[in-house]
């Protein structure tokens, strides 16, 4: 059995017109809630033993903002496939990850992650910025990665996750 964390990228600013979609840095919300969430996955023990990311500024930025807030020692990598992907291009970024690892976590954008999502799971689920789903897949090797081989453990939000903290106000 393989573990996979799905992360969706924080909070972008829109501020500068001149810059491309995937140029956009986090804004303030943004730079708040990836360690907030690292902070949850170090809490429950959600410790990814890599990290692959899209390659634009927003998912970098959040996969290295929550890998240190969690206190991870996890090596990111950047797979440029991630950026603008649908399920079966993150389905194939999955099945290509390093066999001794029984975890990993993406790091990308929407559409492609919720369609992600219900791919591996039929599970449909929204995934707001900086959002976690915890899937567990069930599989021997990552090349096995299919359609409804997981099995969605939970989803994390972190407005919701703050309001139960009490962290946020209603």
């Amino acid at each position: 059995m393989k573990k996979l964390f799905i992360l969706r990228h924080a909070k972008s600013s829109w501020d500068d017109p001149n810059l491309t979609d995937f140029d956009r840095p986090l804004n303030e919300r943004g730079l708040n809630a990836a360690p907030f969430m690292g902070e949850v996955m170090a809490k429950r023990g959600f410790l990814p033993e890599t990290i692959v990311s899209s390659p634009a500024k927003r998912a970098m930025k959040t996969a290295l903002l929550v890998k240190e807030s969690a206190g991870s020692n996890a090596v990111v990598q950047y797979d440029e496939r991630i950026y603008d992907a649908t399920p079966q291009t993150l389905r194939q970024v999955v099945s290509e990850l390093v066999e001794d690892q029984g975890s990993a976590m993406l790091v990308g954008h929407n559409p492609g992650i919720e369609g992600f999502i219900s791919y591996l799971t039929g599970n449909r689920e929204l995934m707001p910025t900086t959002a976690l789903a915890v899937v567990d897949l069930k599989i021997d090797t990552w090349e096995d990665v299919s359609a409804d081989c997981g099995e969605l453990q939970l989803v994390v939000r972190p407005k919701e996750e703050m309001k139960t903290l009490g962290k946020f106000g209603s």
